[in-house]
């Protein structure tokens, strides 16, 4: 039983050396970790709790072992974020409006930063996206266009853990556009409203000011809260 006890403590504080050969810098994105024989050496450790870290690091998804390669810190975690967060989403019974006030948390101070950061390259995007929105697209289309609105707004705010985040939950939000999108629609002038709620975002983008992109945005989640909540 102490044997076993000893064995995690040993393969965990491995993790969490590794953790913070990450935060220091040391490791970035992409970087090959050193051969399991280096890390036996190097954190006195046995190859035995070598291996159980690597495992568990594998499994929450900050390593990723490619054949004949070795172990490298993935470059990209948002893909292993969703399935927890859309699974917590459904066992919670959480309501479309609580996406809206997470939404509405990171969203905000997204375009509030982007405001300041976004390039003329990426006005363009947001402004040919709104032509397309006016320009009678399929409902197929102009759930992509909604998303990649977002997303695209979301890029530009030059935060990279916010981005991350708003990533994380691409698969809930994809699906909560759709279904808002179908229970708007039922007014035949909110699509129009719904445009011009965009539009407005752009808008404020284009005047590079933080607080009127701000609450454009803001403005433009609370039409869509308004309207599913009725």
């Amino acid at each position: 039983m102490e044997s076993g006890l000893k064995s995690k403590k040993v393969y965990e504080t491995v993790i969490d050396q590794i953790k913070d050969m990450i935060i220091s810098g040391e490791l970035k994105k992409g970087d090959r970790l050193p051969p399991e024989r280096d890390l036996v050496d190097t954190l006195h450790v046995s190859r035995t709790s070598i291996r159980e870290a690597l495992r568990a690091l594998q499994i929450i998804g900050l390593v990723e072992c490619r054949q004949g390669g070795g172990n490298f810190i993935r470059e990209s975690f948002e893909d292993n974020l969703i399935e927890p967060l859309s699974l917590m989403f459904v066992l919670q019974n959480s309501r479309n409006l609580e996406l809206i006030e997470l939404r509405k948390s990171i969203e905000v101070q997204m375009a509030a930063l982007a405001a300041v950061k976004i390039g003329d390259d990426e006005l363009g995007e947001l402004e040919e996206m709104i032509r397309r929105m006016k320009s009678g697209p399929s409902e197929a289309e102009s759930v992509r266009l909604d998303a990649d609105f977002h997303y695209l707004i979301a890029r530009s705010s030059g935060n990279k853990l916010m981005e991350s985040i708003l990533r994380a939950v691409s698969s809930l939000m994809d699906t909560f556009i759709k279904e808002t999108r179908e229970v708007l629609l039922v007014n035949p002038g909110n699509n129009e409203k719904l445009v011009k709620t965009h539009e407005d975002i752009v808008m404020a983008l284009k005047s590079r000011d933080s607080s009127k992109a701000a609450d454009a945005m803001e403005r433009h989640l609370d039409f869509v809260a308004k309207n599913i909540s009725r």
